[in-house]
Protein backbone atom coordinates (compact mmCIF):
# COMPACT_ATOMS: atom_id res chain seq x y z
CA UNK A 1 0.00 0.00 0.00
CA UNK A 2 1.20 3.83 -0.72
CA UNK A 3 1.65 5.68 1.86
CA UNK A 4 1.36 8.98 0.19
CA UNK A 5 -2.52 8.87 -0.17
CA UNK A 6 -1.90 11.73 -2.65
CA UNK A 7 0.61 9.72 -4.84
CA UNK A 8 -2.57 7.43 -5.63
CA UNK A 9 -4.06 10.08 -7.56
CA UNK A 10 -2.89 9.27 -10.77
CA UNK A 11 -3.96 5.40 -10.14
CA UNK A 12 -7.24 6.29 -8.85
CA UNK A 13 -8.17 8.30 -11.86
CA UNK A 14 -7.68 5.45 -14.30
CA UNK A 15 -8.96 2.82 -12.38
CA UNK A 16 -5.90 0.70 -11.23
CA UNK A 17 -5.78 1.11 -7.40
CA UNK A 18 -6.16 -2.48 -5.65
CA UNK A 19 -8.92 -2.89 -2.94
CA UNK A 20 -6.66 -1.48 -0.14
CA UNK A 21 -5.50 1.63 -1.50
CA UNK A 22 -9.02 2.12 -3.19
CA UNK A 23 -9.86 2.42 0.53
CA UNK A 24 -7.35 4.80 1.31
CA UNK A 25 -7.47 7.04 -1.12
CA UNK A 26 -11.32 7.66 -1.24
CA UNK A 27 -10.68 8.25 2.77
CA UNK A 28 -8.15 10.87 2.23
CA UNK A 29 -9.83 12.52 -0.69
CA UNK A 30 -12.98 13.21 1.36
CA UNK A 31 -10.78 15.34 3.34
CA UNK A 32 -8.54 16.31 1.17
CA UNK A 33 -10.03 19.66 -1.01
CA UNK A 34 -6.77 20.39 -3.14
CA UNK A 35 -6.84 16.16 -4.35
CA UNK A 36 -10.54 16.68 -4.69
CA UNK A 37 -10.04 19.99 -6.85
CA UNK A 38 -6.45 17.95 -9.22
CA UNK A 39 -9.39 15.13 -9.42
CA UNK A 40 -11.70 17.28 -11.23
CA UNK A 41 -9.10 18.74 -13.30
CA UNK A 42 -8.18 15.09 -14.46
CA UNK A 43 -11.09 13.13 -14.84
CA UNK A 44 -10.80 13.24 -18.75
CA UNK A 45 -7.88 11.99 -18.70
CA UNK A 46 -9.15 8.26 -18.94
CA UNK A 47 -10.81 9.26 -22.14
CA UNK A 48 -7.64 11.53 -23.68
CA UNK A 49 -5.20 8.15 -22.87
CA UNK A 50 -7.61 5.70 -24.84
CA UNK A 51 -7.23 7.77 -28.06
CA UNK A 52 -3.65 7.49 -27.85
CA UNK A 53 -1.35 4.70 -28.68
CA UNK A 54 -0.33 2.74 -26.28
CA UNK A 55 3.65 4.12 -26.18
CA UNK A 56 2.74 7.54 -26.54
CA UNK A 57 0.72 7.34 -22.96
CA UNK A 58 3.52 5.56 -21.54
CA UNK A 59 5.99 8.20 -22.82
CA UNK A 60 3.54 10.76 -21.13
CA UNK A 61 4.60 8.89 -17.77
CA UNK A 62 8.58 9.55 -17.77
CA UNK A 63 9.88 11.41 -15.13
CA UNK A 64 10.62 14.82 -16.01
CA UNK A 65 14.51 16.19 -16.56
CA UNK A 66 15.24 13.17 -19.08
CA UNK A 67 15.04 10.44 -17.16
CA UNK A 68 13.68 7.12 -19.41
CA UNK A 69 12.46 5.62 -15.86
CA UNK A 70 8.50 6.25 -15.73
CA UNK A 71 6.63 7.72 -12.58
CA UNK A 72 5.04 4.82 -10.76
CA UNK A 73 2.56 6.50 -8.89
CA UNK A 74 0.68 5.04 -12.02
CA UNK A 75 1.04 1.62 -11.99
CA UNK A 76 2.49 -0.80 -15.20
CA UNK A 77 -0.53 -2.99 -14.89
CA UNK A 78 -2.78 0.24 -16.15
CA UNK A 79 -0.84 0.64 -18.76
CA UNK A 80 -0.89 -3.40 -20.33
CA UNK A 81 -4.85 -2.75 -19.30
CA UNK A 82 -4.65 0.27 -21.79
CA UNK A 83 -2.80 -1.74 -24.82
CA UNK A 84 -5.59 -4.69 -23.78
CA UNK A 85 -8.62 -2.30 -23.99
CA UNK A 86 -6.82 -0.86 -27.71
CA UNK A 87 -6.01 -4.40 -29.21
CA UNK A 88 -10.09 -5.64 -28.26
CA UNK A 89 -11.29 -1.99 -29.88
CA UNK A 90 -9.35 -3.09 -33.05
CA UNK A 91 -10.41 -6.67 -33.28
CA UNK A 92 -14.05 -5.30 -32.71
CA UNK A 93 -13.57 -3.16 -35.49
CA UNK A 94 -12.14 -5.72 -37.85
CA UNK A 95 -14.96 -7.75 -37.14
CA UNK A 96 -17.25 -5.02 -37.94
CA UNK A 97 -15.84 -3.87 -41.19
CA UNK A 98 -15.12 -7.87 -42.38
CA UNK A 99 -18.95 -8.23 -41.19
CA UNK A 100 -20.31 -5.55 -43.64
CA UNK A 101 -17.75 -5.81 -46.35
CA UNK A 102 -19.50 -9.76 -46.80
CA UNK A 103 -23.46 -8.37 -46.16
CA UNK A 104 -22.15 -5.94 -49.12
CA UNK A 105 -21.29 -8.63 -51.04
CA UNK A 106 -23.68 -10.85 -50.38
CA UNK A 107 -26.29 -8.27 -51.02
CA UNK A 108 -24.33 -7.30 -53.94
CA UNK A 109 -24.59 -11.14 -55.34
CA UNK A 110 -28.23 -11.16 -54.81
CA UNK A 111 -29.14 -8.37 -55.91
CA UNK A 112 -27.28 -8.20 -58.97
CA UNK A 113 -29.36 -11.28 -61.30
CA UNK A 114 -32.61 -9.19 -60.04
CA UNK A 115 -30.72 -5.89 -61.74
CA UNK A 116 -29.37 -7.53 -65.18
CA UNK A 117 -32.95 -8.66 -65.12
CA UNK A 118 -35.16 -7.02 -67.69
CA UNK A 119 -38.32 -6.04 -66.63
CA UNK A 120 -41.15 -8.47 -67.67
CA UNK A 121 -44.12 -7.27 -69.47
CA UNK A 122 -47.51 -7.25 -68.28
CA UNK A 123 -49.25 -9.47 -71.10
CA UNK A 124 -47.74 -11.05 -73.95
CA UNK A 125 -49.48 -12.19 -77.66
CA UNK A 126 -48.42 -13.92 -80.75
CA UNK A 127 -49.85 -14.17 -83.71
CA UNK A 128 -48.38 -16.70 -86.96
CA UNK A 129 -49.18 -17.67 -90.31
CA UNK A 130 -48.51 -20.21 -92.66
CA UNK A 131 -46.21 -17.76 -94.31
CA UNK A 132 -43.60 -18.13 -92.31
CA UNK A 133 -44.95 -14.13 -91.39
CA UNK A 134 -45.31 -13.84 -87.13
CA UNK A 135 -45.46 -11.04 -84.96
CA UNK A 136 -44.94 -11.11 -80.90
CA UNK A 137 -46.45 -7.99 -78.75
CA UNK A 138 -45.39 -7.56 -75.38
CA UNK A 139 -47.33 -5.04 -73.31
CA UNK A 140 -46.77 -3.38 -69.93
CA UNK A 141 -49.10 -1.22 -68.20
CA UNK A 142 -47.52 2.30 -67.30
CA UNK A 143 -49.20 5.41 -65.76
CA UNK A 144 -49.89 7.21 -68.96
CA UNK A 145 -51.01 3.86 -71.11
CA UNK A 146 -49.36 1.01 -71.95
CA UNK A 147 -45.84 0.32 -73.57
CA UNK A 148 -45.97 -2.51 -76.67
CA UNK A 149 -42.56 -4.02 -77.52
CA UNK A 150 -43.48 -5.40 -81.25
CA UNK A 151 -40.86 -8.48 -82.91
CA UNK A 152 -41.30 -10.02 -85.71
CA UNK A 153 -40.14 -12.16 -88.45
CA UNK A 154 -41.07 -12.37 -92.20
CA UNK A 155 -42.85 -9.06 -92.43
CA UNK A 156 -43.58 -7.11 -95.61
CA UNK A 157 -40.15 -5.91 -97.04
CA UNK A 158 -41.20 -2.75 -98.69
CA UNK A 159 -43.23 0.48 -97.51
CA UNK A 160 -43.65 1.56 -94.35
CA UNK A 161 -45.78 -0.24 -91.37
CA UNK A 162 -47.76 0.67 -88.40
CA UNK A 163 -49.12 -0.98 -85.39
CA UNK A 164 -52.56 0.18 -84.40
CA UNK A 165 -54.27 -0.12 -81.04
CA UNK A 166 -58.15 -0.43 -80.59
CA UNK A 167 -60.09 -0.15 -77.58
CA UNK A 168 -63.28 -2.02 -76.33
CA UNK A 169 -65.15 1.68 -77.11
CA UNK A 170 -64.50 1.04 -81.04
CA UNK A 171 -62.06 4.23 -80.87
CA UNK A 172 -57.80 3.39 -82.12
CA UNK A 173 -54.55 4.49 -81.14
CA UNK A 174 -51.49 4.20 -83.74
CA UNK A 175 -48.67 3.07 -81.47
CA UNK A 176 -45.67 3.06 -83.59
CA UNK A 177 -44.66 2.91 -87.57
CA UNK A 178 -41.24 2.07 -88.93
CA UNK A 179 -39.75 1.12 -92.64
CA UNK A 180 -40.00 -1.77 -93.14
CA UNK A 181 -36.39 -3.87 -93.60
CA UNK A 182 -35.32 -6.06 -96.37
CA UNK A 183 -35.00 -8.81 -94.03
CA UNK A 184 -38.52 -8.63 -92.82
CA UNK A 185 -37.63 -8.86 -89.39
CA UNK A 186 -38.27 -5.80 -86.70
CA UNK A 187 -37.58 -4.95 -83.28
CA UNK A 188 -39.37 -1.85 -81.97
CA UNK A 189 -41.30 -0.44 -79.07
CA UNK A 190 -44.42 1.66 -79.79
CA UNK A 191 -46.94 3.79 -77.02
CA UNK A 192 -50.67 4.50 -76.77
CA UNK A 193 -52.53 5.90 -74.17
CA UNK A 194 -54.87 3.53 -73.95
CA UNK A 195 -54.67 1.47 -70.39
CA UNK A 196 -54.01 -2.30 -71.05
CA UNK A 197 -57.53 -3.11 -69.67
CA UNK A 198 -59.14 -1.37 -72.17
CA UNK A 199 -57.31 -2.51 -75.28
CA UNK A 200 -59.79 -4.84 -77.41
CA UNK A 201 -56.97 -5.76 -80.36
CA UNK A 202 -53.61 -4.78 -81.96
CA UNK A 203 -53.18 -4.34 -85.86
CA UNK A 204 -50.31 -4.43 -88.03
CA UNK A 205 -51.35 -2.36 -91.04
CA UNK A 206 -48.90 -2.02 -93.83
CA UNK A 207 -48.40 1.19 -96.15
CA UNK A 208 -52.00 0.98 -97.74
CA UNK A 209 -53.43 0.32 -94.59
CA UNK A 210 -54.17 -3.03 -95.19
CA UNK A 211 -54.18 -5.41 -92.15
CA UNK A 212 -51.23 -7.41 -91.96
CA UNK A 213 -51.78 -9.56 -88.69
CA UNK A 214 -54.42 -8.92 -85.90
CA UNK A 215 -54.07 -10.12 -82.44
CA UNK A 216 -57.16 -10.06 -80.22
CA UNK A 217 -56.92 -9.31 -76.38
CA UNK A 218 -59.32 -11.19 -74.42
Amino acid sequence: MNTNPHHLLGAYVLGGLDPADLTLFEAHLHDCGACRKELAELEKIPMLLDALPVPDAVALTAVPGGSDAPDFSVPARLFDELARRRRTLRRRWAALAGALAAACLAVGLAAGPLLARPPQPDATYSVASGGGLQVNIDMARKTWGTELAVSGSSLPAEGTLSLWVRDRAGGEDRACAWTATPSGKVKVTGATPLQLGSISSVELRDGAQRSVAVITVP
